[in-house]
């Protein structure tokens, strides 16, 4: 792990992104963007055409939702999202949000050009890497590293917390975001980290679970506030769709609260009421999702091949993670308590800069995406190396042109080898003469 230069590392999320820089000297510091570490990912488009992000954002939708997105890598796929009247290419959505990240790193570290490494799902593939690179090099970055997001937590274990990772040693990573369930099973070897398997959900995360406490909240205003649940279900006016940003955002928060406190209020808006929720509510609610990922990472673990004593445990990345449960249903599962931390969302993050797998690319300084030259982990691949690579290549040239020759040459001699032996046999009186048959005296 080289130190030598500026490294910037971002793990571009669902919900929010972490930056952390690493100066020559070694010293890394994760970067607070308006004061925190987390940077939310979403991007609003003022009437200026400039692109607001982050806290900024998040304010200026409650003006005016239409021009807001709260999760740009949600639409990676998408090609471009229309924000209020204006067209907005994904590229340049995420490109936005690594706008943002360079102005603090310039405001803190100075105008060095840091070597950026971002963070990526172990799934994706060439084309949604492509989007990362493109966006990198639209928000001024001349170099870029893609790595895997269970690479990166990985070597933050193994560097970060000291855990004890020896060679041929698996550890699971469960990562349960704002918007996805990614679970995926990373090897330590002599070069680094593979990633032995992958499995998640898209349609598993925080956000999920916001979706079914607001579920459980309506059963109540329904009946209470019938007109106040239709405008902040189906809002019609900007005012309305204000409140149910407004209402949502209240609703996560609580639900984060949940994890230090055994109950919360949420103030409703329109409505001018609170509504109670226990955190034993919301575990009957989260429940069967969390069951489900349990059982995905089982499934997972099961498939591996992989001898028990060699897999050191689950560990715990991303900001839904911390929910008490999941950890009381994976203890259950495994035996034994998973790997967990105080903020689970910083480990993607931190351990971006702390490996030196992939080689950097040059990014693309432009919105058209081009497939990036990714290297996020050591793959299982068949394809033979060193001397092996070699002798196939001394074949194919020297070997493979002569083999009809050969082939024809084995057969002349065999037949006569066979020969030879019958005509010794039948002098010898072995077998039976038959006179048909030459004989070579």
């Amino acid at each position: 792990m080289s130190t030598a230069s500026y490294a910037l590392g971002v793990d571009f999320g669902t919900s929010i992104t972490v930056a952390v820089a690493r100066t020559p000297d070694g010293r890394t510091r994760t970067l607070l963007v308006d004061g925190s570490p987390l940077l939310p990912s979403a991007v609003y488009a003022d009437l200026s055409s400039a692109l607001l992000v982050g806290r900024d954002a998040e304010f200026s939708a409650r003006l005016e939702p239409a021009r807001f997105e709260p999760n740009p890598k949600r639409r990676i796929d998408d090609g471009a999202v229309l924000l209020g009247e204006r067209e907005v290419t994904v590229v340049d959505l995420i490109a936005a949000v690594l706008r943002r990240v360079r102005e603090e790193w310039t405001r803190v570290v100075g105008g060095a050009e840091p070597e950026l490494t971002l963070t990526h799902p172990a799934a994706w593939g060439a084309p949604r890497r492509a989007v990362l690179t493109a966006a990198a090099g639209v928000a001024g970055f001349d170099q870029v590293r893609l790595i895997a997001e269970p690479v990166a937590a990985a070597a933050y274990l193994l560097h970060v917390l000291g855990h004890h990772l020896p060679v041929g040693s698996v550890v699971v990573v469960h990562d349960l975001g704002a918007g996805t369930l990614d679970v995926s099973a990373v090897r330590r070897t002599p070069e680094g980290f593979e990633i032995l398997a992958v499995a998640g959900r898209d349609d598993l995360g925080g956000a999920d679970l916001d979706a079914a406490v607001i579920a459980h909240l309506g059963q109540s205003l329904r009946v209470r506030c019938p007109s106040v649940w239709d405008r902040l279900t189906e809002p019609v006016t900007v005012e309305d769709r204000r409140m149910r940003r407004m209402f949502w955002d209240d609703v996560r928060a609580a639900k984060e609260r949940l994890s230090r406190a055994a109950s919360v209020e949420i103030v409703v808006p329109l409505a001018g009421i609170d509504l109670h929720l226990t955190r034993a509510e919301f575990e009957s609610l989260a429940t069967p999702m969390l069951i489900e990922a349990v059982a995905l990472t089982s499934a997972l673990v099961t498939r591996l091949e992989v001898a028990e004593d060699r897999i050191v445990g689950v560990f715990l990345v991303g900001g839904s993670s911390r929910i008490p449960l999941l950890s009381t249903l994976l203890f259950q599962a495994f035996g034994r308590p998973p790997i967990a931390i105080e903020q689970p969302e910083l480990v993607v993050g931190e351990g971006s800069i702390l490996t030196g797998e992939g080689p950097p690319t040059r990014a693309v300084r432009q919105s058209r995406a081009e497939p990036a030259r990714s290297s996020p982990a050591r793959s299982r691949s068949t394809r033979p190396g060193g001397w092996r690579r070699w002798l196939l290549r001394f074949a194919s040239a020297a070997v493979l042109p002569v083999l009809p020759v050969l082939a024809g040459t084995l057969v002349v001699a065999a037949a006569v080898i066979g020969l030879l032996v019958y005509s010794v046999s039948t002098r010898q009186g072995w077998l039976p003469d038959w006179t048909f048959l030459p004989k070579w005296r």
